[in-house]
């Protein structure tokens, strides 16, 4: 059996284990102040999540993410939290992270994961804030000011039954998640470093829904990164291809590129091949993302450049699959020579059974406040997030954050309600944890 897949069967039988044994129990005198709290405390939540949406915080508006985060830091100080502004090189054109800690000896060491920013930049025509009653329409208003806000809601819930005394919970929400800054091991650092100071992290993305209409979190996230194919061929008059002069770089891209398609497909993969540029002379400028190319249908092409995206779950897969996508590239048609280079951008978050024993521990705290049980949203299906540089350090779970829709587009909306029940099943699951 493939190793892959004996994973995954592991996987599954393990999730089924889970599933089985959240069943509901009574929450303890100090879990049901606890909720009681939540509830108090969500009007000025609703008020908080308002406020910050109002602010423009797209990626490259550094003044707006670093006022969110003046913002956020007021309630973290407020909860006697000690918040510190984590700078980026100007070179960068990021604004920087909002940092916030209490420390303890007592408990799991607890990491929540949320971000400032939005895709919504300074100049974007969508309103900031339309409300019903029921929704929110606004700028990053699940995606993921709503996840944020939860955070303190929870936290301020906690506080006041004093169930952070002498606890460890460490708080980064990064200002440059849509866009991420580079070199990324500069951008991730203060992450990172919080995750090795840490037992557990918890991710405030937004909240799904598998497809049976159950509520599910995140245990797995596939890696996102890409690849770039640069084929030079020998090159003469069209009449001479296939003989003397070789097969051109166009076969030889349009070779390599379907045996990908034939040879790789397999569950939880991707790799998507998203431009090809050739002919006579070819380049591509990353910046723009953008192409040029020159040839006469009557010479043969001398170059060509494919670029793709390429996606998978755990970190056993992304070799393996390298690998044999270099092997496809070594064996080039005559008069062709083929190279291949690969980056990771995000890495994977594979669904391991740490993984799982949160997503549990989280399904057991919605059971027993009366929200129901948890399941794991398919990993494969969800796109990528800061969850997953802190995912191979420590057992992780993404997905608490708002319910919500049309992330990233002018439709982007917030279920009010999902606030408060976001809140009170993270208020329960960081009040075991910390126990």
């Amino acid at each position: 059996m493939n190793p892959f897949h004996a994973i995954r069967r592991g996987l599954a039988l393990l999730l089924v284990t889970l599933a089985g044994s959240a069943a509901a129990q009574a929450l303890s005198p100090e879990e049901a102040q606890l909720v009681a709290r939540v509830r108090q405390h969500t009007p000025a939540a609703l008020q908080l999540l308002e406020r910050s949406v109002l602010i423009n915080s797209g990626t490259l508006n550094p003044a707006g993410v670093r006022e969110v985060g003046d913002l956020f830091a007021r309630e973290f100080d407020a909860l006697g939290f000690k918040t510190r502004w984590v700078e980026m090189p100007v070179e960068m054109r990021r604004a920087g992270h909002l940092v916030a800690e209490r420390t303890g000896e007592r408990g799991q060491r607890v990491l929540l994961i949320g971000h400032l920013d939005t895709v919504f930049e300074k100049d974007s025509p969508v309103p900031p804030w339309q409300s019903d009653g029921r929704r929110v329409r606004g700028q990053g208003v699940s995606d993921m000011k709503g996840g944020d806000v939860i955070v303190l809601l929870a936290l301020r819930a906690l506080n006041d039954i004093g169930a952070l005394q002498g606890r460890t919970v460490r708080v980064v929400f990064t200002g440059d998640e849509e866009r991420v800054g580079s070199p990324v091991e500069v951008a991730r650092a203060a992450l990172i470093d919080a995750a090795r100071q840490s037992d557990v992290a918890l991710a405030f993305e937004g909240a799904t829904k598998d497809d049976e209409g159950r509520d599910a979190a995140t245990i797995g996230r596939r890696a996102s990164g890409g690849w770039h194919l640069t084929v030079t061929a020998r090159t003469g008059h069209s009449a001479g291809v296939f003989g003397r002069d070789g097969f051109g770089a166009v076969y030889e891209a349009a070779r390599v590129v379907n045996a990908f398609r034939e040879q790789l497909i397999e569950p939880d993969l991707t790799f998507n091949a998203a431009t090809l540029v050739a002919g006579t002379s070819a380049a591509w400028d990353d910046a723009e993302s953008k192409g040029q190319a020159f040839g006469k249908t009557n010479v043969i092409p001398r170059d060509a450049q494919v670029r793709g995206d390429l996606r998978y779950l755990t970190a056993e897969q992304g070799a393996r699959v390298r690998e044999r996508m270099q092997a496809i590239v070594e064996q080039s048609l005559p008069g062709t020579r083929s190279r291949i280079t690969f980056r990771e951008s995000y890495p994977p978050m594979a669904p391991t059974p740490g993984n799982l024993r949160v997503l549990d521990a989280y399904s057991r705290a919605s059971a027993d406040a009366g929200l129901g049980p948890i399941v794991a949203f398919p990993p494969g299906l969800r796109g990528a997030g800061d969850v997953q540089f802190v995912a191979p350090i420590v057992d992780s779970l993404d997905g608490l954050g708002a319910a919500g829709g049309g992330a990233h587009s002018p439709d982007e909306w917030l279920e009010i309600a999902s606030i408060e029940r976001g809140a009170i099943r993270a208020a329960l699951l960081i009040y075991r944890l910390t126990r």
